[in-house]
């Protein structure tokens, strides 16, 4: 199993929007950054990530399940552009802010810290188990 990070705006996609899907779960559409789409083309089915709010509240709110692999995006004719279906597992306890994960020396070479801006990212597992852990969730 592999782990990632998948970036959001609450004000077009938020998590309680993931949770409401329930287990048909939703595409991870709309991205259009190459390296972002080539990482969901590494994905598996029973993949897991974090579920990260961006813009204001900046933090990582729940955990999401990869249930499709890389496929045509639906929101667009451009064939070079796909993406992954995934539901929502659980929220964290506790949201595990910015803030918070720059304040943790263990994480100082997370992507997330490295490269803002993309939306879709891998996250080690000793990350995984770190931010489940500051966020109150078994991993």
């Amino acid at each position: 199993m592999r782990y990632w990070l998948f970036k959001s705006e609450p004000s077009t996609w938020g998590w309680q929007d993931q949770l409401d899907r329930g287990n048909a779960g939703e595409e991870w559409d709309g991205v259009r950054n190459y390296q972002a789409r080539n990482f969901m083309r590494e994905m598996s089915i029973g993949d897991r990530g974090f579920f990260y709010h961006s813009q204001k509240e900046k933090a990582v709110v729940g955990i999401v399940e990869v249930i499709a692999e890389a496929h045509p995006d639906s929101t667009t004719d451009d064939e070079r552009w796909e993406c992954v279906d995934i539901r929502a597992v659980k929220s964290l306890e506790s949201p595990v802010t910015l803030e918070q994960i720059k304040a943790e020396p263990r994480l100082s070479e997370m992507l997330l810290l490295r490269n803002s801006r993309l939306s879709v990212q891998p996250v080690g597992e000793t990350e995984w188990r770190l931010i489940c852990e500051m966020g109150g969730t078994a991993p």
